[in-house]
């Protein structure tokens, strides 16, 4: 079995008011009291003193979904990642396929985020993934060796040790297919494969995460696979009842 800590990370996306994620804060912290996994959760930049102050004495980590490159200046509308980390976030998400898909980050920006995370002294989770289209012609291991190898050429390999490295299958959302927890048993060993070949004891202390429409009913089986460290869940962290169900599988 692996040393491993699980963690289990809720993001929130562009959802919530004031109110409903202070409650939903709460109800996570309180049910998550005792669980052995690590616990944490993503709210939008708008929510995180709020949900800072809500998750206070608990054992629920605060996290982002996001950050700048840049620490400071002419960059209207950014959020440094020095401003996330003044709330207690000790995580932030980068590269999600959202932001690679509708906002065009490419591999070489996401790694320059992760760098500030870094130096801000908190850690990236690094999103990686493939589509429909680059999974049906082949190119899997080439998708996401470009994605990870940006990071790992930026950051160095000791480096990603203080990472954490997200799957998303990007195929498996809104295609009506969906993957098997072999099929991302297969790509987590893969990932870390990769990264063994430049520093093997790297590769077993980073914990990479799946991503795929992680549910209640299927969070024990992908958790329990030897490459699969826990999860980034989105809909169903929106729901403190169904997270803390997927908390407890990985605990």
């Amino acid at each position: 079995m692996s040393a491993r800590n699980k963690l289990v990370a809720g993001n929130w996306k562009l959802n919530g008011s004031r109110n409903s994620v202070v409650a939903l804060s709460k109800g996570v912290a309180a049910g998550a009291a005792g669980l052995s996994c690590e616990v944490l959760v993503c709210p939008g930049f708008a929510h995180l003193a709020d949900v800072e102050q809500a998750l206070a004495g608990s054992s629920v980590i605060l996290g982002a979904q996001n950050c700048s490159v840049a620490d400071s200046g002419a960059f209207t509308g950014e959020v440094a990642a020095p401003m996330i980390s003044e709330f207690g976030a000790k995580y932030v998400i980068v590269g999600h396929s959202e932001r690679r898909a509708i906002f065009g980050e490419a591999s070489s920006y996401v790694a320059e985020k992760a760098k500030a995370v870094q130096q801000a002294n908190m850690q990236p989770i690094v999103c990686v993934g493939e589509t429909l289209d680059e999974r049906d012609s082949g190119k899997l291991e080439q998708v996401l060796y470009e994605q990870l190898g940006a990071v790992v050429d930026l950051l160095g390999i000791d480096a990603i040790a203080h990472t954490v490295i997200a799957y998303e299958p990007v195929w498996a959302i809104g295609t009506g297919r969906s993957a098997t927890s072999a099929q991302a048993q297969e790509v987590h060993a893969l990932i870390r494969g990769k990264l063994a070949a430049d520093n093997a004891d790297v590769a077993n202390k980073v914990r990479i995460l799946y991503g795929g429409s992680v549910k209640p009913d299927n969070a024990k089986e992908l958790f329990s696979q030897p490459d699969i460290d826990g999860g980034l869940i989105g809909g169903a962290a929106l729901d403190a009842e169904s997270f803390l169900a997927i908390c407890k599988a990985a605990a």
